[in-house]
């Protein structure tokens, strides 16, 4: 008999440094108003030098474990979700393991893009529902601030750097309901990174490693709102919902007006969203984990309240979880 999984435990960590509109003025050709108007975001965290993806994910890990009343000995599956991961091997996974003093359990990365949390939760979710685990720890995590081009005015005001994550366990009743998940390779031309161990490392024109993140953003924008509208419908469709159904809609934080898109899509209120893009930029797979936690760590979000996680990002991939915390 399949059993359920449901989030017990709840955390998340930012770095120190904030990175101000009014500091990116001085950098690009920009202004605080335009990046208000156009993404919603005031600013955004960035990792310390020396300051990698998982020393972001320890902190938020420990805290949803503290949250959730378990120790490293009970954990017995991690899946982290990174797109910038510390190195190229062990995975993010293991190096957390290791950090935290966890052993002998599985772990590894997915990486979907800003996509990633939410298909490492669906996968963490099969795990258990499964039988083959019954704890298990699952991470968004990101330095993006390592792949931005702080010259490129289109990207450099986006991105922002943190981590969050959740702790699951087996439950009686449904807490992750579904999850859906989807990837069209077709359109990889609008939001990559175009290096990597096997393609090379090789320099431009300029001598430089263009070892950035490249985005055609109107396009990107256009498909966004199109496909997470129409996850927003299969998700409602595969568990018989209306839409007034759902308690609260935490989207991945990409631009504001994505997000106002999403929740116009559900008729639900800007009062029934949690937004922290304001506050932490784009910060991709560990845009819903952290905003997921600032709802529950300031109250907002309660027991029995039913949520729609939902995420968008390169490759393209998107996916959404329907979950009662």
């Amino acid at each position: 008999m399949l059993k359920y999984s449901r989030i017990v435990g709840t955390g998340s960590h930012l770095p120190e440094k904030v990175l101000t509109n009014k500091d990116l003025e001085q950098m690009v050709e920009t202004s605080d108003e335009w990046i208000r108007e156009r993404t919603g975001i005031g600013e955004r965290r960035i990792a310390a030098k020396g300051e990698t993806t998982v020393d972001l994910a320890v902190p938020a890990a420990r805290r949803a474990m503290q949250a959730a009343g378990v120790d490293p000995d009970e954990i017995d599956l991690i899946v982290f979700g990174t797109t910038t991961p510390d190195q190229v091997f062990p995975n993010c996974g293991a190096l957390l393991q290791d950090r935290l003093g966890i052993r002998n359990c599985p772990a590894f990365s997915v990486e979907a893009a800003c996509s990633s949390f939410i298909y490492a939760l669906s996968v963490a979710d099969k795990f258990i529902k499964l039988g083959d685990a019954k704890c298990a720890l699952v991470i968004g995590a990101e330095t993006l601030s390592r792949i931005v081009d702080w010259s490129d005015r289109s990207t450099a005001i986006l991105f922002g750097d943190g981590a969050g994550a959740v702790v699951l366990k087996p439950a009686d009743e449904a807490g992750i309901i579904s999850t859906h998940l989807h990837t069209d390779g077709f359109y990889k031309d609008l939001l990559y990174c175009p290096v990597g161990p096997s393609k090379g490392f090789h320099p431009d024109e300029q001598g430089r490693i263009p070892a950035y993140i490249h985005m055609a953003g109107n396009e990107v924008f256009k498909i966004a709102v199109k496909s997470l509208g129409a996850i927003v419908d299969e998700t409602l469709a595969a568990n018989g919902l209306d839409k007034s159904a759902i308690d609260w809609l935490i989207p991945h934080q990409a631009n504001i007006r994505i997000i106002q898109a999403t929740a116009k899509k559900l008729e639900m209120s800007m009062d029934k969203v949690i937004v922290t893009v304001e506050q932490h930029g784009n910060t991709s797979a560990a845009s819903v984990p952290m905003a997921l936690d600032a709802g529950v760590r300031d109250g907002r979000v309660k027991r029995g309240d039913l949520i729609l996680l939902e995420a968008f990002g390169g490759g393209l991939t998107w996916g959404s979880a329907l979950i009662r915390y």
